[in-house]
């Protein structure tokens, strides 16, 4: 696993050995990066489920401001604390270790608004449409905010979900890509 464009390109990360997470391959990311991006002047990223904090890395590499990352698993949290280590750019990112429910509530309190939200949960767990009504209710989702989901193929994400419009969905085995945009209404 490395990352595949911007100013950390070619570094290579760690990720955690066993199946606790699932990290995203670089044929996935690349895909991703190119629908959303494939380069951003600035903005604040949330990886709710980091895992590895590689999809996270990616948004900065490629011109986000600031990325956090979000894991309750505390050798997935070394893990990302290591390969953040690697871009020798600390002060870009947060890592949070706490459940990914609680994290939206805290930065709720926190007054915290994304540009770029990303999601991967296990797949066994997935609860995507909850969790983004629940940062819509929140207020967690900056006007023109993207939300990039990755799912099993079989989860059937809607087209909409309250201004969270369909953007782009692609299928790369078993897992779907969903890219959704927030379009505000006037």
């Amino acid at each position: 696993m490395r990352v595949i464009s911007g100013m950390y390109k070619g570094r290579k990360l760690k990720a955690l050995a066993g199946a606790n997470t699932r990290p995203t391959t670089d044929k996935v990311k690349e895909s991703i990066f190119n629908i959303v991006g494939p380069y951003f002047e600035g903005g604040r990223v949330l990886d709710l489920f980091s895992g590895s904090g590689s999809l996270a890395i990616e948004a900065i590499s490629r011109g986000c401001d600031h990325a956090i990352c979000v894991e309750k698993n505390g050798g997935a949290l070394k893990i990302i604390r290591e390969n953040i280590a690697f871009t020798k750019e600390p002060e870009k990112f947060s890592v949070r270790k706490v459940d990914a429910d609680r994290a939206l509530y805290l930065f709720a309190e926190e007054k915290e608004s994304f540009d770029l939200v990303l999601l991967d949960p296990p797949y066994a767990k997935q609860k995507i449409e909850k969790e983004l009504l629940k940062m819509h209710e929140l207020n967690l989702l900056n006007d023109h905010c993207t939300i990039v989901c990755e799912t099993d193929e079989k989860a059937h994400l809607p087209e909409t979900i309250l201004d969270l419009f369909c953007k782009r969905r692609q299928t790369y085995g078993a897992t779907e890509i969903v890219v959704y945009e927030r379009i505000r209404q006037s």
